[in-house]
């Protein structure tokens, strides 16, 4: 039995791909026309669409949004009974209806047509009301929809969210949109994570003191601070070395009677400020050995550590 399902499975996979395969070989100037109208918006991308439509139009939306071009989803029947008033001149309509008929878009492509709205059309009916209609007419091919009835918006769903998606990509690319603009977008969650900088976690009240300081006031800073970890520098405030709870222990015999610089383990582990938290979890977890702590030093800053990162705020910001 479970082979029948596998076999269903692959026939739906083999015909939306070929689907794909249509949409990309079909594409022509109206697609660099469709990017060049939304690049020319002053204000929103507005997405709209009836049922399955509707559906992908909310992640077309929701990816424009988070790829440096403002966009918002309006329903259309809602847009009937006042969500109009979202629409504005300087906006962009990006209307989906896989017929192109669809009635409840009526008034919303009437909208666009009264105030000079600029409209980009997709439907898979090049003669159809919306196409006809749109300023720029983005016709799907007419693929077959991979259930076997073929009346289940199955293809034409997957061809249109890729189509959105290759808009998306055509506008961040174009405007050279970076992970460091995406982060600002994703915040929160394990991507906004990834794409957190070292400067975004680090502590900077620091547990540093001079080359040639005794233990008995070095360990004083280390209880401070709570980070377990104390800095040495030299008399340029450079970082010089680390004394970690290892070193401690190694020490213990007559500890208290040896200075920073009798204890300390030289040239440790340094990362920059701009690094990716990321790199930092990577450096700390290196098997030889293990650390809880790497000092922030700028390579630019002859030295001087900056911050301290914990493996605990990586942590807690969902890394590792």
């Amino acid at each position: 039995m479970s082979t029948d399902f596998q076999d269903i499975a692959r026939r739906v996979i083999a015909t939306e791909v070929d689907g794909l395969r249509q949409l990309s070989e079909g594409l022509d100037d109206s697609f660099d026309r469709a990017v060049e109208t939304l690049l020319k918006a002053k204000g929103r991308v507005v997405v709209s669409g009836m049922g399955k439509s509707g559906h992908i139009g909310r992640k077309i939306a929701a990816t424009l949004a988070s790829t440096g071009t403002p966009a918002q989803f309006v329903h259309p029947a809602e847009a009937s009974h006042g969500d109009l008033g979202m629409m504005a001149q300087g906006d962009v309509a990006l209307v989906l209806s896989n017929s192109g008929e669809t009635p409840e878009l009526a008034d919303l492509v009437a909208y666009t047509r009264r105030f000079a709205i600029p409209l980009i059309g997709v439907a898979s009916r090049a003669e159809s009301t919306l196409l006809k209609q749109s300023d720029v007419a983005l016709v799907l091919p007419q693929a077959e929809e991979a259930c076997n009835t073929g009346i289940v918006p199955t293809t034409s769903t997957t061809m249109t969210l890729a189509l959105g998606d290759a808009l998306a990509v055509a506008l961040m690319e174009h405007r050279k949109f970076t992970p460091a603009h995406f982060r600002e977008f994703h915040p929160g969650g394990k991507l906004g994570a990834r794409l957190s900088k070292v400067r975004d976690l680090m502590h900077s009240d620091l547990p540093i003191v001079p080359s040639g300081t005794a233990m008995g006031e070095a360990l004083l800073s280390m209880s401070q601070k709570g980070f377990g970890v104390v800095g040495v520098t030299d008399a340029q405030g450079r970082l010089r070395g680390i004394i970690t709870d290892g070193d401690l222990r190694r020490n213990m015999e007559g500890l208290l009677s040896l200075t920073v610089d009798q204890v300390m383990t030289a040239d440790p582990r340094t990362i920059g400020p701009d690094a990716l938290a990321e790199e930092a979890v990577a450096l700390m977890t290196l098997p030889s050995p293990r650390i809880t702590c790497l000092f922030v030093v700028d390579p630019a800053g002859n030295g001087r550590a900056e911050g301290l990162l914990h493996i605990h705020d990586c942590l807690r910001a969902g890394l590792g």
